[in-house]
């Protein structure tokens, strides 16, 4: 496999590659070889344009008239995310939201793994829940460096998220995924991605009303 320069890929295209990849992996459970631009752009919503020049930084992944071939895609993308290595994960609060992050456990990626689950309250702490230890946060940067973690979920209220990726940043794990919305302070070392779900469904509600004719496709 080609070695590429990860560095060179903008941040823009960057976000868009696991979109690609998890569509790709779908079409080739269904057994499609090859797709077109055009054919991928109507299943993640990407314009073709957008696709084209996306893939253009990795270099010649198609050619012209014939498409891309999908089991090539999925290996390239696969490489440059390192989808095949395996990356443990903590889940940081373990109400409604952590338990059903913990049970799906990213089934699609088995390279994903949620290796361990922590939160603040006393009555949960301690016991197991869902089939997971629940561990104090007080004991966050042992256990993830003994566990060798290397991405951690929040699930915490945004009142308390600043306290809690505080003592993620501190246990020394950069890659951090927030389920609060509000913006939290983090030093420029950090790779934070926030999710707000009030936003992602506006923006489902937006295509529903207005791109009725254009299959979407899931992209969180």
């Amino acid at each position: 496999m080609k070695d590429y320069n990860k560095k060179k890929i903008p941040r823009a295209t960057a976000k868009r590659l696991p979109l690609y990849l998890r569509n790709l992996t779908i079409l080739d459970t269904k057994g499609v070889a090859r797709i077109k631009s055009k054919e991928l752009s109507d299943i993640t919503q990407v314009p073709s344009a957008t696709i084209r020049r996306d893939f253009s930084y990795l270099g010649e992944l198609g050619r012209s008239g014939y498409g891309y071939d999908v089991a090539f895609l999925i290996e390239v993308f696969s490489h440059i995310l390192d989808s095949n290595e395996e990356s443990r994960i903590a889940i940081v609060g373990f109400g409604n939201l952590g338990k059903a992050l913990a049970n799906n456990n990213f089934r699609r990626n088995e390279n994903l793994i949620i290796s361990c689950v922590f939160d603040t309250n006393p009555e949960i702490i301690g016991k197991t829940i869902a089939g997971f230890y629940v561990y104090s946060m007080a004991d966050f940067k042992q256990i993830a460096q003994e566990k060798n973690i290397r991405i951690a979920i929040s699930t915490v209220p945004s009142e308390h998220a600043q306290e809690a990726i505080d003592i993620v940043v501190n246990s020394g794990i950069t890659a951090i995924l927030n389920f609060a919305p509000d913006r939290v302070e983090v030093p420029d070392n950090i790779s934070m991605r926030y999710i707000d779900l009030t936003t992602e469904l506006l923006t489902l509600l937006f295509f529903d009303h207005n791109y009725k004719k254009t299959p979407l496709a899931v992209t969180s």
